[in-house]
């Protein structure tokens, strides 16, 4: 049964540290631009005291080059009482190598807010492990960095969930979505990104209402912890609502087959309530990934698992928060999908 340590909701003024616990771009001469955009718009918007760890800004080669130094960056933060949530600067693809430095302990002895998303799903295992809920959520680079502002959506679901000890409640689809690339170019952030219509959530299958604990992350990200030692057991999967979301990395539709036959195969797929997907990167392979999925979960004849599709997290924008743990319901009758625990104390 999965059953997480909130951690302590954030208040004005609270001081959060950023971390770059994969790729280092945060600190490259082109890019820091970015992250102080990102840095000023958690202080001026949301009222936040923001500091750096010891390595966030060190850059791409020196913080490739010592994952160890990442990881003393999130024990420190964990460590720090007056660091009250910690922010993860950007994803990448490598921060599994931090995993032999981590010490669980610091972190179930200091429980307190961590969000990000893509790559940063190792570190939200690291939290499962440790037995806390962390923010399936908005990275300092992309979203809060975005070009022109925070998208209104992206702000409120930050708000609701992290400052807010509230039940989270109804979270409607986003009404436009746009392309979630990074803007690296300074001249160019003044840009509008182009909107498009957003279809809504998309109700594969399914009948009544089902609720579940939310657990899940980055699909690409997942396959890389399969089978160490952050791999939950296959128990903690029982009655979950599992998430799942594609990266820029837009992985062909044949991927998505062999990746969730293996979950079938562990038979996790036929312990989950249900399983949400968030819109495909550019909205490539749309309809390529519902067949994929429909495909597979015919194979495992789970006609009666509800599926949702094209929803608002992850490689997203605008996006939600998804805090692991929480209860998450769905009602297949209305259309909705509604998060009945606060995410925060």
């Amino acid at each position: 049964m999965l059953k997480l340590v909130k951690p302590q909701r954030l208040n004005t003024g609270d001081k959060v540290a950023t971390v770059s616990l994969s790729w280092g771009g945060a600190g490259d001469e082109n890019l820091i631009w970015k992250y102080n955009l990102g840095k000023k718009r958690l202080q001026e918007q949301f009222g936040l005291e923001v500091v750096e760890m010891t390595n966030t800004l060190k850059g791409t080669d020196y913080l490739y080059s010592h994952p160890e130094k990442r990881a003393e960056d999130l024990m420190e933060a964990f460590s720090d009482p007056s660091v009250k949530a910690i922010f993860s600067c950007i994803g990448g693809s490598e921060s599994v190598r931090m995993l032999p430095y981590i010490d669980f302990d610091v972190i179930k002895n200091n429980p307190k807010i961590f969000i990000g998303y893509s790559d940063t799903t190792i570190t939200h295992f690291m939290c499962l492990k440790a037995n806390l809920s962390s923010f399936y959520g908005a990275s300092v680079l992309a979203e809060l960095a975005e070009n022109i502002k925070v998208f209104n959506y992206t702000e409120h679901w930050i708000k609701k969930c992290l400052f807010n000890a509230s039940p989270i409640g109804i979270i409607p689809a986003a009404e436009e979505w746009t392309i979630g690339k990074m803007e690296r170019i300074e001249s160019k952030a003044s840009i509008p990104k182009a909107m498009f219509k957003n279809q809504g959530y998309e109700f594969l299958q399914g009948k009544g209402v089902v609720q579940g604990r939310l657990i899940g992350g980055c699909i690409e990200v997942m396959e890389m912890i399969k089978g160490t030692l952050l791999w939950p057991s296959k128990n903690m999967f029982k009655d979950t609502i599992l998430f799942f979301e594609t990266s820029e990395d837009m992985p062909e539709p044949t991927y998505i087959e062999y990746w969730l036959r293996n979950y079938g195969s562990q038979c996790i797929l036929q312990k989950v309530k249900a399983i949400i997907f968030g819109k495909p990167y550019e909205e490539k392979y749309y309809n390529e990934y519902k067949s994929s999925i429909m495909k597979i979960i015919s194979e495992l004849e789970l006609y009666d698992l509800p599926i949702v599709y094209n929803m608002s997290f992850g490689h997203n924008e605008p996006m939600i928060c998804l805090p692991y743990g929480a209860m998450a319901e769905i009602d297949c009758n209305k259309k909705t999908f509604s998060i009945l625990d606060s995410g925060v104390l």
